[in-house]
């Protein structure tokens, strides 16, 4: 889709959303009723944010049939919709544009000026931050992440200011649906193999986000990655867009100087300003400075963008406190790469001190975990017990011989598989005052949190 075929909001007429329950397409439709757009949606159960797209205005229909198409004129189909879905097929029968969740957001803010938050790892994290500083800072941006954020209430609002920040998925190219004047890139690195089939097609698809930026655009980039770091670089050569470069590396335009908890600083030009953050981790620093350079080139001055960030508490499933009994403290993370791992996990270290880690793994994908199975392994070896549960599929048939197995044979002597009949009592068992227990993957392993905090009360 290039810059001249974004279709206009307008252009759209009334629109149909399948699946619409789905908390990246809901925080599209949250923003299309907000701005005046005739929208209606069906999923296949009824989801709670579905009883407030209906109190915005919405038409919201439970399960799926071709009449809940009604007379729109424009259908979106959530990346989960198959190829036989009633509507779907009535859509395509009766001839109607079918967009892609990322393509209706881009229409939807074509008149902003829009920020994207691309990588790897932290975007959703480094998206709420922006919002919340800017928030903070009085200016009144629209906003869509792919997790709920606690700080904001929701996942996605209309703002006031003509500022649109969105969180840009490159798990399966869709990010280059964006027209960015602001674009963030957290981390580059190998990742949904299974939609690129190999780590240059991956690169070369960040070189086509960045190219994506105006003349009087600007790149965000992690200097302390390898991957961000070398996509700038193939950025500036380029010579047409200004590029920031932020993080703890000496090259870095804001620079981060992460001294522990409660010693979070950055500085630019000379000056340094102190943050205040209610996140752990190394890896929540370099995301709030990234969120510190998106406000300064928005205009807000450095001491409020420094104060903004001390209202972010986090976002939903990243290192989120699910309770805690007996001194115990469990904590629930998304992650589901080595890196995200390891950071989660070096995060939950520093929250520890000096007492004991003990994590729960979920993995997600068969094809993740025939990837990157020696790498989550050593990722889990940082903590004290590591339990790691069946394979989570999601979108995937099995693939012969790909088990949880692989990640166990590569555990240390704190490792083990687990059922997940057995996961809780293990844990509640092992687990002592002061410890810090952590459920981590990106399927129903979330789950397990409260049953833990429920097993240690007992």
């Amino acid at each position: 889709m290039s810059p001249h075929n974004t279709p206009s909001l307008e252009s759209l007429g009334k629109v149909h959303f399948i699946g619409i329950g789905g908390v990246g397409m809901s925080a599209v439709a949250r923003i299309m009723v907000a701005r005046g757009v005739p929208v209606s949606g069906s999923d296949a159960k009824d989801l709670p944010v579905m009883a407030d797209l209906a109190a915005a205005g919405a038409r919201v229909a439970v399960g799926y049939a071709a009449a809940n198409l009604a007379d729109a004129q424009t259908v979106v189909a959530g990346s989960a919709i198959r190829g036989d879905n009633p509507e779907l097929a009535a859509a395509r029968q009766a001839g109607l544009p079918v967009l892609h969740r990322s393509q209706a957001l881009a229409a939807t803010m074509a008149d902003d000026t829009v920020v994207t938050v691309a990588g790897t790892h932290g975007k959703s994290t480094t998206t709420s931050m922006i919002t919340v500083l800017l928030k903070a800072a009085g200016l009144d941006p629209s906003f869509a992440v792919g997790a709920n954020i606690p700080a904001l209430g929701v996942n996605a609002a209309h703002g006031t200011s003509g500022i649109f920040v969105a969180e840009a998925d490159e798990s399966d190219g869709s990010f280059l649906n964006y027209r960015p004047r602001i674009a963030v890139v957290t981390n580059v690195e190998p990742d949904h193999l299974d939609y690129y089939g190999t780590a240059e097609a991956v690169y070369e698809s960040f070189d086509r986000f960045t190219g994506l930026l105006p003349p009087d655009g600007l790149l965000v980039a992690c200097a302390d990655d390898a991957g961000a770091l070398a996509l700038a670089e193939r950025t500036r050569a380029r010579g047409n867009t200004r590029v920031v470069l932020y993080g703890t590396d000496g090259r870095a335009d804001v620079r981060l100087d992460d001294g522990g908890p409660g010693q979070v600083a950055v500085s630019t030009a000379g000056a340094r300003f102190g943050l205040s953050l209610q996140v752990p981790g190394r890896h929540n620093a370099l995301n709030a400075a990234a969120a510190f350079a998106v406000a300064l080139e928005l205009g807000v001055a450095p001491e409020a963008a420094a104060a903004g960030l001390a209202h972010f508490s986090g976002a939903s499933r990243r290192f989120e406190l699910k309770g805690s009994a007996r001194g115990v403290r469990v904590f629930d993370d998304y992650a589901h790469h080595p890196t995200e791992v390891r950071a989660a996990l070096t995060a939950a270290r520093s929250v520890a001190g000096g007492h004991k880690v003990h994590v729960l793994f979920q993995p997600h994908l068969f094809s993740r975990t025939r990837e990157f199975a020696a790498e989550f392994a050593e990722a889990l070896n940082l903590a004290d017990t590591a339990l790691v549960l069946d394979i989570y599929p999601a979108r995937e048939d099995p693939i012969p011989g790909v088990t949880s197995q692989l990640i166990a044979d590569h555990l240390g002597k704190g490792g083990q598989l687990v059922t997940a009949a057995d996961a809780v009592d293990t844990l509640a068992g092992t687990a002592a005052d002061g410890d810090v227990v952590l459920t981590v993957g990106a399927g129903d392993v979330t789950a397990f949190g409260p049953r833990i905090v429920e097993a240690l009360r007992a």
